[in-house]
């Protein structure tokens, strides 16, 4: 089983023709340091709370445009594509970057944001681990478009992403390049990423995450039933659920915020957070979700001995325009024509005309992810000792995350596990 992203932002020119300039250095703006000791790396804890605050904050919009279905996407990808473009962004436009992602430019540089994100994608790319992990950054460039040397350096250097030279004049080629370069790096499972391109497109860059975990404590297919799953207090769908007894894992009930929740490890640096609210409370749930709420979840979890735990068997995709949300978050002048994109191409040319991203997460007995519980039942055997049951037979909210890193990898919410 795995989890597949991929984001492509699309670049199109507002004056096309004045954009092929000849390539060279910018002269400005030289405080990103190519040598990633000098400065202050924004440390991993400080960087997980900020990606969290920032895939909260996108979770939320992404609920309220798409309420009562599946949601499933990547802030990590999210966040690290838009980094690579504030690399060419200037003025207000990459304050609205930074900020959208919800970075305090009083408190850290710009300088410092990207050696944190290149010191946390050197972590996260390092070999040996038993999870698969995988992620990477590329720019597809107007063949006759020339992006200045710095800008190019700083992408391969702080987020590992290379340039390839493209003809967006062939639109039909240049898509099929792009989408079998997405393809191939998320094993075959995002097959389409660009569906289309502006005949403007003079620059496209994609960042693409594949994960592939095993849980640590595997379910046995022939435990799997088909069992029902409420979508609300009136409607169930038929699944596929798989079951474990007297399973031995972290757990902890926040009353607080009226959920439960339940943490599932795999082999290898990555755990995955299932949080069941109480039956009607998932907007507060939802309302509530803050950097401090998951600090506080992984502070309070304890093992704890859950005698049958029951998770629907999925697969699931989903696929979003940006470009309609991140304005919700403060991104907003990189879509427009006052767009600064000048440290691309040393002058202001080009805008942003479309974010897509794309994601697909698969579930079963021997790895990757899903889950959350409709309730949480006491059976008392003794006096002493009683049995809890945990059911995860309704809408549940799902983290995956890097326990090396705290980052947040992923995030989902599965409100009808049969729909893909």
């Amino acid at each position: 089983m795995a989890l597949l992203v991929a984001l492509g932002l699309l670049m199109v020119g507002i004056c096309p023709v004045a954009l092929c300039q000849q390539d060279g250095t910018l002269g400005r703006n030289t405080e990103l340091q190519e040598d990633q000791n000098n400065g202050t790396l924004v440390d991993s804890v400080t960087l997980a709370s900020i990606n969290t605050d920032f895939a909260f904050s996108l979770y939320k919009q992404l609920a309220l445009n798409n309420p009562d279905k599946n949601i499933v996407f990547s802030p990590f990808s999210i966040s690290f594509a838009l980094a690579v473009l504030s690399l060419g962004a200037s003025s207000n436009t990459l304050k609205e970057i930074l900020e959208g992602l919800k970075f305090n430019l009083t408190e850290t540089p710009e300088a410092d944001i990207h050696r944190g994100f290149g010191n946390l994608l050197h972590m996260l790319s390092q070999p040996g681990d038993q999870v698969q992990l995988s992620t990477g950054n590329a720019m597809f460039v107007e063949k006759h478009l020339q992006i200045l040397t710095e800008f190019k350096e700083k992408a391969r250097a702080l987020y590992q992403a290379e340039a390839s030279s493209t003809d967006f004049q062939q639109p039909h080629e240049a898509k099929n390049l792009i989408n079998d370069y997405v393809s191939k790096q998320t094993h075959g499972k995002i097959k389409e990423l660009i569906s289309d391109l502006d005949d403007q497109t003079l620059m496209v860059l994609v960042n693409y995450i594949y994960f592939k975990g095993k849980w640590k404590k595997p379910f046995d297919p022939l435990d799997t039933f088909d069992s029902e799953f409420h979508l609300d207090k009136k409607r169930t769908v038929t699944v596929p659920m798989m079951n474990i007894e007297n399973l031995i894992t972290p757990y902890f009930r926040d009353e607080k915020l009226s959920c439960s929740v339940v943490q599932l490890k795999y082999t290898g640096n990555a755990s995955a957070l299932f949080i069941l609210p109480d039956e009607g409370k998932m907007q507060q749930l939802e309302d509530s979700l803050q950097p401090e709420t998951l600090r506080r979840w992984k502070g309070s979890l304890r093992p704890r001995v859950i005698s049958k735990l029951s998770l629907p068997k999925f697969s699931i995709s989903t696929d979003y325009s940006l470009e309609n949300i991140l304005p919700q978050l403060g991104i907003r002048e990189v879509f427009s024509t006052q767009a600064d994109l000048s440290r691309i191409t040393g002058n202001k040319g080009l805008k942003v005309s479309q974010v897509v991203h794309k994601a697909v997460l698969d579930v079963g007995e021997t790895g990757t992810e899903a889950a959350a519980a409709t309730g949480v039942k006491y059976l008392f055997k003794s006096r002493k000792w009683f049995t809890m049951i945990v059911y995860f037979d309704r809408p549940f909210l799902m983290i995956i995350y890097d326990t090396n890193t705290q980052t947040p990898l992923f995030m989902a919410k599965v409100t009808n596990p049969k729909r893909g």
